[in-house]
């Protein structure tokens, strides 16, 4: 585990995407709310959160973070969900990997919530948009992805 006791306690911000990609009869089952296990934003928003608070125990050499806020948001099309997911905290070291880890399982417990109706959903598309705080700076993905 890196040593952060001598860095300042600055604010630190990270949001992260994953996309869980379905077919017309998943998205419509979604839209309608006829989905067989209920609320699928609902689980996926309290397991991200849930995911977020819990990071240091699923990746190791993860710090304890003491979390501010994580918020998460669903953008629904044709034939995807994009799930984002921003943590914040006050701490000597970033929040990136809370971000990533609460929009993984936000996506995967999309898919969970919706298997009964497809097996070939994809959970895609797992990266750092942005972060901020700390000694690296403000970063912030491309327009081309990189």
């Amino acid at each position: 585990m890196v040593d952060v006791g001598a860095k300042p306690t600055t604010r630190r911000r990270a949001v992260a995407e994953a996309w869980l990609i379905a077919d017309l009869q998943v998205m419509t089952a979604v839209e309608h709310g006829k989905t067989p296990k209920g609320n699928v934003y609902e689980a996926a928003r309290i397991a991200a959160i849930l995911a977020a608070k819990r990071t240091h125990e699923l990746i190791p050499l993860c710090h304890s973070l003491p979390l501010d806020h994580v918020a998460v948001r669903f953008e629904p099309s044709t034939d995807r969900i994009r799930v984002e997911c921003e943590a914040s905290t006050r701490s000597a070291t970033g929040v990136e990997m809370e971000a990533l880890t609460a929009a993984s399982v936000a996506a995967l417990t999309l898919y969970d919530m919706l298997k009964a109706l497809s097996k070939s959903m994809v959970v895609d598309g797992v990266r750092l948009l942005e972060k901020s705080g700390g000694r690296s700076g403000i970063y912030q993905l491309r327009e081309d992805g990189r």
